[in-house]
């Protein structure tokens, strides 16, 4: 029986593990082990003669092999037979390569937490490390011919997450290593260094694309990579190889005469020969797999390959196998193998999830402020304003009046007003003030717009503000002359004091005011005379985000990555950086976790903040020792009580009772074991939020609202499980936000998006519940706990680190985390193990790169997003995978390693003529991209192949679900759907994808994904059968979510309930002169604008 064939051989059950219960007690003193089980494990075992991209090498003698196999390194005999493993443990070992003796092998290792140069006997036994590095990674390592050097590529990542190479050499015995190529930007690559036989020259691949940025969908069949040498005697480079069809991973002959290197030819991936001597190219096998010149790829291109002794032939991977190619006429013969793999997974993070009824208690309090006195708070939740007692009251609304949203309260010095903005879709923005004691209130503003910030001069005689260009939600009508303004408070026009600014604050004697410029890393506070004489800087800022000065003007008190400090406020004269690991000036952390909306006591005696909904307050007597009244022993962040806000909200439920009649009812019940129930004749009965009943023979009370549904489909909601839609904004929150109604139009009812702004996406997730916002139910990590530079990255150095980001996430209202791009594998873990203790699920995504994928299969993530890199997938990969319950979401739409999927689709269907996006998306945005488009042969759309690798994990029993990434609001979901359907799932298989998988993975199976009596009624009605034409998903006709029913014929009417009427978004108001809506979508930006660094799709 062939080996790909034989069941597994032994498989333990998950079983906890004692490092799981060390982990729990000491999160930061002990050393992170790669290699312990963090939380409960089993090994799983089994044989295989195929694998997935195996870097291999050949001893210096010709006779033996060592390949990479699912982290494990092996050897064999070179004319193929069992490989003897040399490595073992969950640590990832890959990229062999002899040295030239022959005695050792250096390999590319994450068992020190991180993945750098290591060393061990060629026969295996212990290793030793050469480079010793915690964020500048290595990998690719390449001996010199003497055997005393390894050159490997360092990684170095900016404010775009994957970075760039350069080529730094090491002293086998250690050392910091010696730099010999320098990256030309942040988002080129450069790497695959191989050493020429007399050791001159180092040969690599660069990326030479146009640049500077990083660029999805690259064009293969021009030129991205070319291969150049450095001469290691004069520090000259050459290129050697650049022709369309690019060239990746070097490697010359050890003769020196040629040079092997692969290319791509139309629809292969060529093995290729240079003559050093004379450049002549030869196509040597187009056998090869498809390579990775498309994708993010910091392993390389392409697997690691090596020649024969004698230079006449190539041992190469390629489509599963091992196979000696000969160097003169390219004729392939196989290597078999077989190689027994044992591997420790651990168990995926799997929590289930419990959805609101009745009422809720809103997690995202935002735009804080403490009276003088220090006896009320002001707070924003869910679209209003809440006053509440101190510390024990009961809040209540500050405006009995509905209509429009209100933000930002500022107590007047004497805190007999108080100051707020308001907005509302129609009105736009406006300044208002609110005498307490009477609730008279008066707008200030004098025209609408975009206001933010308004605060009072300490006489309380003046008010300062920021007026802001508007955004992608709410249109740009009224944004003109935008900066930092001056007004009276007895109503005299406004000046401007400065062009451009935010988060203004008037200095402790009133003449002059501070405000905040610039963004990302390249921040300043600044500030200017009243009257916008002596603009001065103040403080350079980079990690630091927001700055509260005290009132006596003595103090300062800032946010830094999450979390608040304070320090006193020097007086210079010149420009201070101002970080919280300044020496220069005592700095102290006040918060534990997270610092949110700080803000000082009108006495500037203590600072306040928020997580989540609990209020917290820390006196300066607390944060340092020479403050009079200080305790000998100060106590630590965190060790203060919090004030729960005590805020609670109806959930929104309707009253109606539908029947839906006459319809073929696609149920998902049971589809997690493969039943497929389908209703001719059905009915479909919906009370308040919850389906009463669905069958054949359904008794219809007299009160219901019947819809006649003949010879329509219904089937459950699409639940979107990588999202991106309109959460990256900050400011003020729409009435009506376009993204969720196109979702809706679509019949998307449920998104989870996996890269927002926490406090955007979290205060529209609970309009949504309250009944505020019409749309899909929207889940969230919130921001992601990014790995690479910028003022929202997560440092994460420790158990402890992980479980703080983990905690302030929860705080604000997240079940799930998204680890994007950690650099070490160490810290995945911590991730995972803090999630695990706090029953959150982690999402993970290893951006491309395979060898982070897989170890975070073998860690134990709820899902891997966004697809493997490699296709097809291998019987090593599957059998793994298969044994886990790590979910995946391939995102087809945006698939990784080759053209991305909604470039078929562009270029197949006239998009721009969709009716629903004319009705919910800004149309110039969709012609700009929709009506002029790329287009390519069928083969060259490399989703249909990752679609296929897609199936084969399903059938194997890998649960994969749909994720339309915001590529176009709504409608990319449903091209998910018919691309699963392309790739060989039936067309009841991608519906599954998108419903019931999805649901239950996101942990919410039990209340939705399905149409069965006492879950939520979430569903569509189509005007045809998908099951038939999966094209027919996109055909809706109504629309539900928890109950509230749409007509999408009507624009997203509401049928009964609270009888909405169609949405007005601003374009159809206004036209303002400036495009939106790219942002979400088409050819979304992911995670792109949190990005901070330019790059194209």
């Amino acid at each position: 029986m062939p080996l790909l064939r034989l069941a597994v051989l032994a498989t333990l059950s998950f079983m906890p593990a004692m490092a799981f219960a060390a982990d729990k007690e000491d999160g930061k003193k002990s050393r992170w082990d790669v290699n312990a089980a963090h939380g409960p494990t089993k090994t799983v075992r089994f044989a295989t003669d195929e694998g997935t991209w195996l870097d291999l090498d050949v001893s210096p003698d010709g006779r033996s092999i060592v390949f990479a196999l699912l982290g494990d390194l092996y050897l064999m005999p070179i004319e193929g037979g069992s490989a003897k493993r040399l490595t073992s443990g969950p640590a990832w070992d890959v990229q062999p390569r002899f040295s030239p003796d022959g005695k050792e092998i250096a390999f590319t290792s994450d068992r020190g937490g991180g993945n750098n140069l290591w060393r061990m006997p060629a026969g295996g036994g212990s290793a030793s490390a050469v480079s010793k590095e915690d964020f500048r990674l290595l990998n690719n390592p390449a001996w010199t011919p003497d055997g005393q050097y390894l050159i490997g590529r360092k990684h170095f990542t900016g404010e775009r997450s994957l970075g760039a190479g350069e080529l730094w050499m090491y002293h086998k015995s250690g050392g910091s290593g010696l730099q010999l190529t320098k990256q030309k930007n942040d988002q080129q690559d450069l790497g695959e260094p191989a050493v020429s036989p007399d050791g001159r020259y180092v040969y690599y691949s660069e990326d030479v694309s146009a640049g500077p940025y990083f660029q999805y969908n690259k064009n293969p069949h021009g030129v991205i990579y070319a291969i150049k040498r450095l001469d290691r005697r004069t520090g000259e480079t050459e290129t050697i190889v650049a022709t369309p069809g690019g060239a990746v991973r070097p490697q010359p002959s050890p003769d020196g005469k040629s040079l092997a290197f692969v290319k791509r030819v139309r629809d292969k991936s060529v093995l290729h020969l240079v003559d050093l001597d004379t450049g002549d190219v030869r196509p040597l096998w187009d056998g090869l797999s498809h390579d990775m010149q498309e994708a993010w790829a910091i392993f390389g291109p392409y697997a690691n390959f090596a020649w024969t002794p004698d230079s006449k032939n190539l041992v190469i991977w390629a489509k599963g196998k091992l196979w000696r190619v000969d160097a003169g006429n390219g004729t392939p013969t196989q290597i078999p193998f077989n190689a027994t793999v044992e591997q420790t997974v651990a168990q995926p993070l799997r929590f289930e999830q419990k959805l609101e009824q009745g009422s809720f208690a809103p997690k995202m309090i935002r735009d804080v402020a403490t009276s003088p006195d220090g006896r009320t708070l002001v707070f924003h939740a869910v679209g209003r304003l809440w006053t509440k007692a101190l510390p024990d009251g009961t809040p209540q609304r500050l405006v009995a009046e509905d209509g429009q949203f209100e933000y930002q309260p500022a107590f007047s010095p004497d805190g007999r007003k108080l100051l707020y903005t308001t907005w509302s879709d129609a009105a736009q923005g406006a300044i208002v003030e609110r005498d307490l004691a009477s609730g008279r209130t008066r707008t200030l503003t004098n025209k609408p717009g975009f206001y933010y910030g308004a605060s009072w001069s300490p006489d309380g005689s003046q008010i300062a503000y920021a007026k802001t260009a508007g955004g992608s939600v709410t249109g740009n009508l009224n944004a003109g002359e935008t900066g930092i303004y001056l007004m009276p408070v007895n109503g005299v026009m406004a000046r401007r004091i400065a062009r451009s600014g935010s988060n203004p604050q008037f200095a402790a004697d009133g003449q002059r005011v501070y405000f905040l410029t610039g963004d990302g890393l390249k921040k300043k506070l600044q500030s200017v005379g009243i009257n916008g004489e002596e603009p001065r800087d103040v403080f350079d800022l980079k990690y630091v985000d927001a700055v509260s000065l005290s009132p006596d003007g003595r103090w300062v008190a800032f946010t830094e990555l999450f979390n608040a400090y304070v320090a006193p406020l020097p007086q210079t004269g010149t420009v201070v950086e101002l970080s919280k690991d300044t020496r220069a000036i005592p700095v102290t952390q006040v918060s534990k976790d997270v610092g949110s909306y700080l803000h000082w006591s009108a006495d500037s005696s203590a600072l306040h903040w928020m997580v989540g909904r609990d209020y917290h307050t820390r006196n300066l007597k607390d944060a340092f020792a020479f403050v009079p009244g200080a305790p000998k022993q100060l106590p630590k962040p965190g060790s203060e009580k919090g004030i729960d806000v005590g805020l609670s909200v109806p959930m929104d439920r309707p009253n109606d009772t539908f029947a839906f009649t006459h319809a073929r009812i696609i149920t998902m019940k049971n589809a997690q074991g493969g039943e497929q129930e389908v209703i001719e004749d059905g009915t479909l009965l919906v009370e308040g939020d919850t389906i009463k009943a669905v069958g054949a023979n359904v008794a219809i009370p007299a009160h219901a609202k019947v819809i006649d549904a003949s010879g329509k489909t219904i089937a459950p909601g699409y639940v979107d499980a990588h999202a991106h839609a309109n959460h990256f904004f900050t400011g003020v929150v729409p009435q009506a936000n376009w993204a969720y109604y196109a979702n809706l139009a679509f019949g998307v009812t449920t998104m989870h998006d996996p890269s927002a702004t926490t406090e955007t996406v979290f205060s529209q997730a609970e309009l949504l519940k309250s009944g505020d916002l019409v749309g899909p139910r929207v889940f969230s990590t919130g921001t992601i706990l990014y790995g690479a530079d910028g003022d929202f990255k997560a440092v994460v150095n420790s158990l402890d680190d992980a479980r703080a980001h983990l905690r302030r996430m929860r705080a604000n209202g997240a079940f799930s985390v998204k680890s994007y791009n950690q650099p070490r594998r160490e810290q995945h873990q911590q991730i995972n193990q803090a999630a695990r203790e706090l029953g959150m699920l982690v999402v993970e995504e290893g951006g491309s790169t395979l060898n982070h994928n897989l170890p975070m299969i073998l860690d134990g993530a709820t899902s891997i997003e966004h697809n493997l890199p490699v296709a097809p997938l291998y019987a090593d990969v599957i059998n793994l995978w298969k044994q886990t319950d790590v979910r995946n979401t391939p995102t087809l739409v945006v698939n990784y390693g080759g053209l991305s999927g909604e470039y078929y689709w562009y270029a197949r269907d006239n998009v721009w003529e969709d009716r629903k996006l004319n009705r919910f998306f800004p149309r110039e945005t969709l012609d700009a991209r929709a009506i002029r488009r790329d287009t390519a042969p069928e083969w060259d759309y490399y989703y249909k192949t990752v679609g296929a690798a897609a199936k084969k994990l399903r059938d194997a029993g890998v649960k994969i679900q749909t994720g339309g990434h915001g590529q176009l609001q709504g409608l990319s979901e449903n091209w998910e759907i018919w691309m699963l359907a392309q790739s060989g799932f039936s067309n009841w298989e991608a519906l599954r994808a998108a419903t019931y998988d999805g649901a239950d993975m996101l942990g919410l199976a039990r209340q939705l994904g399905s149409l069965e009596p006492g879950k939520r009624a979430d569903f569509v009605v189509l005007n045809s059968n998908p099951l038939e034409n999966i094209r027919a998903t996109v055909d809706t006709r109504y629309v539900a979510v928890n109950g509230r029913v749409f007509d999408i014929d009507a624009d997203m009417a509401e049928v009964a309930g609270k009888g909405r009427p169609a949405p007005e978004f601003y374009w159809q108001r206004h036209r303002d002169g400036r495009s939106f809506g790219t942002e979400f979508g088409p050819t979304a930006q992911c995670h792109c604008p949190k990005s901070g660094t330019l790059h194209r799709h």
